[in-house]
């Protein structure tokens, strides 16, 4: 695999600080290696890390926008990552040089609604962070619904408790409810008709919040997915061509097609291999994708116009890519 065509868009920078957010959450200020500025990013936007290790990770950005000198990312050691949040917590140090993408934004905030209604779960409150800052330096009317484990495991309390709502901060811990349940559809009924409502968190609170928000208009309801909703396709059996190389790559079972295509030494950009950053993104020339990506709306999966190639498949025998 050409290392370079992987690793195209990066910059180098220096992990500057290591802070305590909350249990098994530190964040880490990332400043430009030779001093200056970093390039702009938009609040909801993310880099990709690319460890020593050779893992790419997504993390989101919660600093204010207008900050040109750092990044800050917040990682949640996960119990159930796949290496990549544990890698970081237990080997990055203070003053080390990490490889990291420009920022991207899958997320964006509209900045011109009248109403913004933000739901986080747990680690989920890193994209939104970023926004309240943004809402708060516009002026805008927002509110935050904050739901976490306890008290302990949620990060940036101190900090949300000093922006001002005129609608309110709301959080909600598991082992204070008492009972009651964080009742998502209720949070999404109470919002105004022309709210913009944003909502990144677990798996079943992102489901919970689709099916809440379904019969609203859908460039008001806007979700981030950290982990893969579905398997990837692997059942393999049908081949890819790749129209600009001329070179027709089989896909087996158990291999996805990006599997295929490292395999056969063809350099493709990715990340995530989970179908939620968008890196990987492949236009399709002919055939039929079998869709499993959480990038791509239903609309745009509808087209077969792209693919993600780290995690999707093919409905058809054959897949001409644009590569």
């Amino acid at each position: 695999m050409s290392a370079s065509n992987h690793m195209a868009g990066t910059q180098q920078v220096l992990v500057k600080r290591i802070s305590y957010e909350a249990e098994r959450i530190n964040s880490y200020e990332l400043v430009a290696r030779t001093g200056g500025e970093l390039a702009p990013f938009t609040a909801g936007s993310h880099i990709d890390l690319h460890l020593p290790n050779g893992m790419v990770r997504s993390y989101s950005l919660v600093n204010d926008q207008r900050e040109r000198h750092r990044y800050v990312i917040a990682v949640n050691r996960d119990a159930e990552s796949r290496g990549g949040s544990r890698f970081v917590h237990d080997t990055v140090k203070v003053g080390e040089i990490m490889t990291i993408s420009l920022p991207r934004n899958n997320f964006a905030l509209c900045e011109q609604a009248e109403h913004s209604v933000l739901i986080a779960g747990g680690i989920g409150i890193t994209p939104l962070l970023s926004m309240i800052r943004r809402l708060v330096a516009l002026g805008r009317c927002w509110e935050l619904f904050y739901a976490a484990r306890t008290r302990a495991a949620a990060a940036f309390l101190d900090e949300l408790g000093t922006f001002r709502s005129d609608a309110g901060l709301h959080v909600d811990f598991d082992d204070e409810r008492a009972g009651r349940v964080f009742d998502l559809a209720a949070i999404v009924r109470a919002a105004p008709a022309r709210a913009h409502l944003y909502c990144c968190g677990p798996l079943p609170m992102l489901a919970a919040f689709e099916a809440a928000t379904a019969d609203r208009p859908a460039d008001r309801v806007h979700v981030e997915y950290f982990k893969a909703r579905e398997a990837p396709a692997t059942e393999g059996g049908f081949v890819v061509r790749l129209a600009r190389s001329n070179r027709t790559i089989t896909v087996e079972p158990g291999r996805t097609i990006l599997d295929a295509l490292l395999d056969a030494g063809i350099a493709a950009n990715y990340a995530c291999t989970e179908g939620v950053c968008g890196t990987c993104e492949t236009r399709v020339l002919e055939g039929k994708p079998d869709h499993r990506d959480q990038f791509l709306s239903e609309e745009e999966q509808a087209t077969n116009r792209s693919v993600m190639i780290c995690c999707s498949g093919a409905k058809s025998r054959m897949l001409v890519l644009d590569l």
